[in-house]
């Protein structure tokens, strides 16, 4: 899937590109919807509500401080992968919901691309996706709705936040009914975590630290729920954190920041906002852009920092958070040889 996605930002990038050379309309047409949307200026475009005209910077800061206007686009989804999981070395990009019925637009904005597993336009896209329709909500912020039912209806060309657009579905290489959530910044070139866009479900627990390790330049791991004495040197500091809503039998979700400190000095903090492209790589940020496939590289761990221990006796803190602000932290009193 992540492939997938790094394809489709390169693909609304293009897009992105047609918007703004105001070329002659597309003729594709698919499911009865003329895509001539995707050749007008920015100034034609459907004007948004007054949050979704502020610029993305802005509009993340708004959304950090849970005064987002943006919708949930059901009502009986749950959340079974989210943005910022480790699947398998590479991070998710979207929020996978387990859904059924109707699913609703987030925010109003102009519809720009309708693709069936059917149409001509997917051959683009590999099929992971399934069908999938994607909207601008104004300043370069698209939503995709993904691996939804066949879109064989019509719909408007302008859409108001709440309306339905689709319905939940099985297509692309999802396993049961649901979809799949993602926002892509076509100004910053980045996706964006939904959590910062639409307000969080009410989440009362805490993430779980499952463990951490430490591995150095030589590839030597040092599991600290066996021993806690190592060398000098150098280390990456690899953590398994999960986090659940409201009951540990819910699907394990990735936390929104995991910060490592040693004797009180932060050393790393990785947040999941937002995944850059960068040159044909993706980048996360963990105190400056740093490669994703570095960070993601110990799954199901993620590196969460890096840090030089010098010989004598050390406090290392890991500290991991979800969006709603629920902490969890484990130290280490560590022996450096």
């Amino acid at each position: 899937m992540y492939a997938t996605m790094h394809h489709l930002g390169a693909f609304l990038l293009r897009k992105n590109r047609a918007f703004r050379s105001n070329s002659s309309p597309l003729s594709t047409a698919v499911a009865g919807f003329p895509l001539q949307s995707l050749a007008r200026a920015p100034s034609q475009r459907h004007p948004c509500r007054p949050l979704a005209r502020l610029g993305t910077a802005a509009l993340f800061v708004v959304c950090a401080a849970h005064l987002c206007a943006f919708e949930w686009p059901s009502a009986n989804a749950v959340t079974v992968s989210n943005f910022g999981w480790n699947d398998g070395g590479s991070p998710k990009l979207g929020d996978t919901f387990s859904a059924s019925g109707p699913i609703t637009a987030t925010e109003d904005g102009e519809l720009i691309l309708v693709s069936n597993e059917s149409s001509s336009e997917v051959s683009r896209i590999p099929s992971t996706l399934g069908n999938w329709l994607a909207i601008d909500h104004g300043n370069a912020l698209v939503s995709v709705y993904a691996r939804v039912e066949n879109i064989d209806y019509f719909i408007p060309e302008k859409i108001d936040a709440g309306v339905v657009i689709a319905n939940a579905g099985a297509s692309g290489w999802s396993g049961k009914d649901g979809f799949y959530l993602s926002f892509f910044d076509r100004k910053e070139r980045r996706w964006v975590n939904p959590s910062l866009i639409i307000n969080p479900k009410e989440d009362t627990r805490p993430p779980q630290i499952q463990g951490v390790k430490l591995k150095n330049d030589a590839g030597t791991i040092v599991d600290l729920s066996q021993t806690r004495i190592l060398k000098q040197g150098q280390y990456g500091i690899n953590v398994h954190a999960i986090d659940t809503r409201l009951s540990p039998a819910e699907s394990p979700l990735a936390p929104f920041r995991i910060i490592s400190t040693v004797n009180g000095v932060e050393t790393g903090v990785l947040v999941s906002e937002t995944f850059s492209a960068r040159d044909g790589a993706l980048m996360v940020y963990r105190g400056t852009l740093s490669l994703v496939k570095q960070i993601y590289a110990p799954y199901p761990a993620v590196e969460s920092g890096n840090v030089i221990f010098n010989r004598g006796q050390v406090n290392l803190n890991i500290i991991a958070q979800d969006i709603n602000g629920n902490t969890a932290n484990v130290q280490y009193r560590l022996s450096v040889e």
